[in-house]
């Protein structure tokens, strides 16, 4: 006696099975969509909170990245226990998902670690203009795992936390006066006091720069083409790219009022003939 296929009683036995799950399913997934709407009304509710209490942006983004988290991980719990699967054996199941993971994704964990020491440690915040693995940038987030910042040509920067923390941070913002460092090269026919003093009128015509620190013009080196001139001057942070540009500016225009020129690199080619 064979065995004919009938595909209407494996159907039939098949929604059999079925059923008894249906409302478990149909209970998890009002679960979810319930449960993910209230977890961004309450993400949404501490952001609106922290702002009010005026807490550091910096901790702002990473309270709530970890809060996110925590709170889809209780919801996944939930929605397990409803579809009757044991919760004890799906912690401890998860538990062990995350040890092969966390095993998985060193780097990571790395990064949460780098993400805990940034915002112990404070060495930068939201806002502040700094230099990250060779990179300048004005710091829009710090998150759980990594730091947002925008470049000066509006591109947006994504640095893992991890060699952030570990690796050499500059904070351009942090004092509130910052140095200017330029070089000029005058002539070795020019004179050195009448290039100094074109210097000092660029500086003393521009009220930004700060009397205290005083500036600083001295002869800095004895170049192969050239005499070279330190110019140094302390501005407001906030201050410093406009000064910058406009010194650059200014200080070629007065040379040349002086009759002082910036010299090319130059080179004497001795020919010798044999006699």
């Amino acid at each position: 006696m064979t065995n004919t296929f009938n595909p209407e009683e494996i159907l039939t036995n098949a929604v059999a099975m079925f059923l008894p799950f249906l409302p478990k399913i149909f209970l998890a997934l009002i679960t979810y969509f319930i449960g993910s709407s209230i977890i961004k009304w309450v993400v949404s509710l501490i952001s609106n909170q922290f702002q009010k209490k005026e807490l550091e942006r910096s901790l702002q983004g990473f309270f709530i990245s970890v809060g996110t988290v925590s709170l889809k991980v209780l919801l996944l719990i939930s929605i397990a226990g409803i579809l009757g699967i044991e919760t004890t054996s799906f912690i401890a199941l998860l538990g062990a998902a995350g040890l092969a993971v966390g095993l998985a994704f060193q780097n990571s964990l790395s990064n949460f670690a780098g993400s805990v020491l940034i915002l112990v440690f404070k060495p930068f915040k939201v806002g502040d203009l700094i230099e990250l693995e060779g990179r300048i940038g004005v710091v829009k987030e710090i998150q759980m795992f990594c730091t947002v910042i925008t470049t000066p040509d509006n591109k947006t920067a994504i640095l893992p936390n991890g060699p952030v923390a570990n690796g050499t941070i500059i904070n351009l913002s942090r004092e509130s006066i910052k140095r200017i460092d330029l070089t000029f090269g005058i002539g070795y026919g020019d004179n050195i006091e009448s290039a100094k003093e074109a210097l000092h009128r660029v500086i003393n015509a521009d009220p930004r720069v700060l009397k205290e620190p005083g500036p600083t013009v001295a002869v800095r080196s004895l170049g192969d083409s050239s005499v070279n001139l330190v110019f140094r001057v302390w501005v407001k942070t906030e201050e410093y790219w406009d000064v910058y540009f406009h010194m650059m500016e200014m200080v070629k225009l007065e040379l040349d009022k002086s009759k002082i020129a910036i010299p090319f690199p130059q080179r004497d080619v001795h020919i010798f003939q044999a006699s």
